[in-house]
Formats: structure tokens, C-alpha cells, sequence
């Protein structure tokens, strides 16, 4: 069986980055105020939240727009929408 790692299977997608338009913001206040856990570093499929220097950090670039992280947030600490139209994900196999 064939199994590639998660980088190269998100390798395959193609994504139209919506330049100065993140679709993700991290309320930094409310995530050290209220989150204990840090849950969207552990759900999120695509690796898309990182910690560094305390801070919680969205590289919303490689979102795969599923939503996860919202529902795994129980700080309500994370601004999340769907990019504008024409930007975002583009799934596609091969």
C-alpha cells in the first residue's frame, strides 16, 4: 500500500492565495485568556496552527477550509470565514 505523508498528499491540492485577505485571525486575548488546551494545534488536518512564542500563529495559506478548528475552539478565540470567492482551496486528485 501506498502511503504518502501528509505534506505530499496536500501537495496535490492547488490554492489561490487571496493576498492581505486572511480568512483566519487569531484573537490573541481571549486564546490566553480562555484556552487551556491549545486544541487547533492538535485537529487541525493540514497543520495550519503553530505556536511559537507563546503566540498561537494561523498560516491560513494552506487552510483546507473545513472548519475544524472552529469546532475544536472552545474559546471562541478564532475568526474564521470562507476566502473570497475565487480563492482558497482548490481540492483536486491525482
Amino acid at each position: 500500500m501506498n502511503r504518502l505523508p501528509v505534506t505530499e498528499k496536500l501537495a496535490v491540492n492547488k490554492y489561490e492565495l487571496d493576498e492581505g485577505h486572511p480568512h483566519i485571525a487569531v484573537n490573541e486575548e481571549v486564546c490566553r485568556a480562555k484556552c487551556k488546551n491549545l486544541a487547533c494545534l492538535y485537529v487541525c488536518p493540514a497543520n495550519v496552527y503553530s505556536e511559537q512564542n507563546g503566540r498561537i500563529m494561523a498560516d491560513w495559506a494552506g487552510c483546507l477550509e473545513c472548519g475544524t478548528c472552529l469546532v475544536a475552539c472552545p474559546s471562541d478565540a478564532l475568526q474564521w470565514v470562507y476566502p473570497r470567492g475565487g480563492f482558497g482551496v482548490i481540492y483536486r486528485s491525482g
